[in-house]
């Protein structure tokens, strides 16, 4: 079993930035792959980013790729999404969720284990 506790939304400027962790319990935490998904009103959920159980490997929407950095520290169970130049088409809640395969993935099924979620607010 796993817990994931969002944290670190809020309200940001366009061309900010500002950066989501997600705190994981249980002691696998290092064999599972996590991955961030956003969900805004009136959207359907979307993946944002991923990344393998050992940080080797990350996975990127088109939509964030080249602004947003996912990464993990194994040793504090966590997994941070560094978000740089967020735009207010970035507003969503972020979820976090966890995959017990390992391997980054885009899909939903391939998740796990969710969070309760974090609202980003992006104001132009």
């Amino acid at each position: 079993q796993v817990q994931l506790v969002e944290s670190g939304g809020g309200l940001v400027q366009a061309g900010g930035s500002l950066r989501l962790s997600c705190a994981a319990s249980g002691r696998t935490f290092n064999f599972y792959a996590m991955g961030w998904f956003r969900h805004a009103p009136g959207k359907e959920r979307e993946f944002v980013s991923a990344i393998s159980w050992n940080g080797g490997s990350t996975y990127y929407a088109d939509s964030v790729k080249g602004r947003f950095t996912i990464s993990r520290d194994n040793a504090k169970n966590t997994v941070y999404l560094q978000m740089n130049s967020p735009k207010p088409e970035d507003t969503a809640v972020y979820y976090c969720a966890a995959g017990s395969r390992g391997y980054e993935s885009r899909w939903y099924a391939d998740y796990d284990y969710w969070g309760q979620g974090t609202q980003l607010t992006v104001s132009s």
